[in-house]
């Protein structure tokens, strides 16, 4: 019997375990043209920000750059200086931005494409790529749709205006982490007044 019950364990483990790997549902271009599908072009601007910006960054940010969750099985992720924002144009003019932000998840890296209006309202997102065993519920629409609309004045707080994903708590928190950052950087480089 106990030879049996060993043999029916380890088979379920075969059959319900999902490996750890790298899931990419979005490459770089195609991030882009998921979020400026009705452009001409898209412009990169590298901006090396100052450490004023940095700083207003992370003030929007709750006093953090990334947000590390209790627990994960991630490694560090370098704190930037220099952010690549991407600009739809149509007819030479700019019709929006986009940023690429990763935060780390529970099992490794979440990728993000979060963009915005001139005005630093969030039109669309992607998730680009994760390492997550339960992470894939934020990758869809339905989640993702709840964060266009929000805005630097937005809480975008787990639990009271971005509702969680349920067995993926980490991976919301680092959704509505990324989209604030993103925000937050864009409104510290371009809409914060000059001094």
């Amino acid at each position: 019997m106990k030879k049996y019950t060993w043999l029916l364990a380890a088979l379920l483990l075969v059959v319900f375990a999902r490996p750890v790997g790298a899931v990419v549902l979005l490459n770089h271009d195609a991030a882009l043209k998921a979020m400026f599908p009705n452009t001409d072009k898209v412009v990169t601007e590298a901006v090396a920000l100052t450490a004023d910006q940095i700083a207003a960054v992370k003030g929007l940010c709750g006093g953090k750059w990334t947000l590390y969750p209790s627990g994960a099985k991630t490694e560090d992720v370098a704190e930037n200086d220099t952010v690549p924002f991407y600009f739809g144009t149509k007819g030479g003019k700019k019709t929006g931005v986009a940023v690429m932000e990763m935060q780390p998840g529970k099992w490794g890296p979440v990728h993000y494409i979060v963009a915005l209006d001139l005005e630093g309202k969030v039109t669309n997102m992607a998730v680009m790529s994760y390492i997550e065993q339960r992470g894939r519920p934020i990758s869809t629409r339905r989640f993702l749709d709840q964060f266009i609309g929000k805005t630097i004045k937005s809480q975008l707080s787990v639990g009271k205006d971005v509702d969680a994903i349920s067995g993926a708590t980490i991976s919301s928190r680092a959704t509505a982490f990324a989209v604030r950052k993103v925000i937050a950087l864009y409104a510290s480089v371009y809409l914060a007044p000059e001094k």
